[in-house]
């Protein structure tokens, strides 16, 4: 019955990281986007989707669906998924992370909101050595 039912636990120690790969482009700074495992042990068969939405110039726009499969990530390493260009920071863009994690399927869903990818929203972040965007 419902009383039998596990609650899924919360996503810990799971990031996704927008990541400035170059700085000295000519047509401006080249980010990434990675998935960064922090967890002590690995996650397995880790699928990603992204997409983005929102408004620009006043109509509704949406971005194709992508999907991932990032395979297994060690524990204290990072993947990367893709690739993003500066002129989808003025939407949303959502990536769904789906992983295994000792035999238990999670989820979790990481949105970075219109804007708050930009230099100025940068930390050092672990692992890779470089500036980027942490939503945990």
């Amino acid at each position: 019955m419902l009383k039998d039912i596990e609650p899924t636990p919360p996503v810990e120690d799971v990031a996704v990281v927008a990541v400035i790969e170059d700085k000295e482009n000519k047509e401006g700074l080249v980010w990434s986007v990675y998935l960064f495992n922090m967890k002590e042990t690995p996650i397995e068969t880790v699928l990603v989707s992204s997409h983005g939405y929102g408004i620009y110039e006043g109509k509704e726009v949406k971005t194709s669906t992508l999907r991932f499969s990032l395979g297994d990530i060690p524990a204290l390493t990072f993947e990367k998924i893709e690739a993003i260009h500066e002129q989808l920071f003025v939407l949303n863009n959502e990536y769904w992370v789906t992983f295994y994690e000792n035999g238990r399927l999670l989820d979790k869903k990481y949105t970075f909101e219109p804007g708050s990818i930009c230099e100025e929203n940068t930390i050092d972040l672990p692992f890779i050595g470089k500036k980027g965007v942490l939503l945990r």
